[in-house]
This record gives C-alpha cells, sequence and structure tokens, in this order.
C-alpha cells in the first residue's frame, strides 16, 4: 500500500482559494498512491483563531468540492485534512473529509478533543461525540485529528472498531514537537496498528509548526519522517502487517480493563 502524506505551510499571504487550488494540484500530482492525507484546517491554519468563523464553510462547501474533484481526478483515496465547518444548526466544528477515488465523500469526522483550554479551538468550536472509520480496499482507516492525539482512549476505541491504520491529521506546534514523534509511536506500538500523521510546516498565527510528518508501523518502527519544511513524504507499508503483528505478540488480547462489545465500519 502506498501513502502520500502532503505537509504543507499556510502562509498567511496566500488567499484560501489560491491554496486550495494549490493543494488541489499536489493531491493530482499523487495520482498512483492508495491513499493521500492533507493536515489539519490547512485552509486557516491551526492556530489563526480570528479566521475560523470568517472562513467556516458548510460541509459540502467549496474545500469539499474542490478535494473531491482533486480525488477523482487522481484516483485516489483521499483524507482532505479538516476545515471549519458551519453547522447551519448548531456551533462551528473542525470536520475531516475522506473522499473516495471517485470523489464520493466516504467519511466526515468531527473532531472530538478540542486544544486551547478556555480558550481558542476549545470555545470557538463544538466537540464531535463519534468515533469514525472508514473501510478501504487495503485497509481499515481510524479518524483522528491533532490533540485527540494525547488521548489514547480514542484510538483503542477506533481499534475495537476494526481501525487497522490510524491516520492523524494536525497542525501540531514546534515547540511540542518531541510529543508528536512520542505519542505518534505510542499509539502505534500500544495499538499494533499503522499510524499516519500528517502536520503543517512554516508560521501559522505567528505560531511556529512542527513538521516532521510521520508513518510508523505496529511495532513502533518510523517507516518515514519529513523535515520541517514543505515536503510531500511517500513511503509504501504492507497493511497485513497487522494482523502478523497482532498475531505473532497478541497483547490486545489480554486486555482487562474497558472493554466492549467491538463495532465493526
Amino acid at each position: 500500500m502506498r501513502a502520500s502524506v502532503i505537509q504543507i505551510a499556510v502562509d498567511e499571504g496566500e488567499s484560501v482559494e489560491s491554496r486550495r487550488r494549490r493543494v488541489a494540484s499536489l493531491v493530482r500530482e499523487q495520482a498512483g498512491a492508495d491513499l493521500v492525507v492533507l493536515p489539519e484546517l490547512w485552509t486557516t491554519g491551526a492556530f489563526a483563531y480570528e479566521e475560523f468563523g470568517r472562513e467556516a464553510e458548510p460541509l459540502e462547501g467549496p474545500t469539499y468540492e474542490a478535494m473531491a474533484k482533486a480525488a477523482s481526478d487522481a484516483g485516489v483515496w483521499l483524507h482532505a485534512g479538516s476545515i471549519p465547518e458551519r453547522d447551519p444548526d448548531g456551533p462551528l466544528y473542525n470536520t475531516s473529509l475522506v473522499f473516495s477515488p471517485s470523489g464520493d465523500l466516504a467519511a466526515a469526522y468531527r473532531k472530538i478533543h478540542r486544544f486551547g483550554f478556555d480558550k481558542g479551538e476549545a470555545v470557538l468550536m463544538g466537540a464531535g461525540a463519534e468515533l469514525v472509520t472508514v473501510r478501504l480496499p487495503k485497509t481499515v482507516l481510524g479518524l483522528s485529528t491533532c490533540y485527540d492525539l494525547r488521548f489514547p482512549e480514542l484510538f483503542r476505541g477506533l481499534v475495537d472498531a476494526g481501525a487497522e491504520t490510524l491516520v492523524v491529521s494536525a497542525g501540531w506546534p514546534e515547540r511540542r514537537r518531541s510529543h508528536w514523534t512520542l505519542l505518534a509511536q505510542a499509539r502505534a506500538v500500544e495499538n499494533q496498528s499503522f499510524v499516519v500523521a500528517c502536520g503543517t510546516a512554516g508560521t501559522h498565527a505567528g505560531v511556529p509548526q512542527a513538521g516532521h510528518s510521520i508513518v510508523v508501523d505496529p511495532w513502533g518502527e518510523v517507516l518515514a519522517r519529513a523535515g520541517a519544511d514543505e515536503e510531500v513524504l511517500t513511503v509504501e507499508f504492507d497493511p497485513g502487517k497487522v494482523a502478523t503483528t497482532r498475531e505473532q505478540f497478541p497483547a490486545l488480547k489480554d486486555r482487562l480493563l474497558g472493554l466492549e462489545p467491538p463495532r465493526r465500519p
């Protein structure tokens, strides 16, 4: 299975429409990949809080349309990162979109854990309430967004729902980059799953971004890692390694706490 992780910078001098066109072009260049992943809130910048309301879109807004077409043009499964979604009947949400190779919406995930404590995203956006998995031909994706990475129970729930590849779309700050790498590897090891984590480069609203997007295998081995700047990280991995790892080292079968009946996608 081939995955392309598109780590872009959100340049404050670039219009949202220009960025959509640029990102759509990058997605089209990944034709031949099985999965393409974009970062969190790339239309605005994850720390550009004042832009959330101004740039919020309905679910099927301009970013949805541009990414659906890009996925179809490239013939890829596209995790299109997240957008500030404006629900006509409620608050804003930090919502991730996944499109099939035909350009159809396969899933939408509203971020459950909002960052900011008593400011920023935590007060400007509503919290999602549902775990989301997506069945691809070669693996089952479990969706998460940025701050979610700090909450292992979310990922264990995704694994119970059948996830084999955990996708993290993020706008992670440079000052906590060591946590980014550590937690990505921890989520892979404890869930015996692949982790595909896509961050952003550059600076958003004065906050330097970590970059260093990363792909980790079920043993915690780093298969590929980006640098600090804009980059397309491409990696090939065998999804069958999840089943092999869980059979060879069946730690998940020894769980005693927090067990619930498994939910399948």
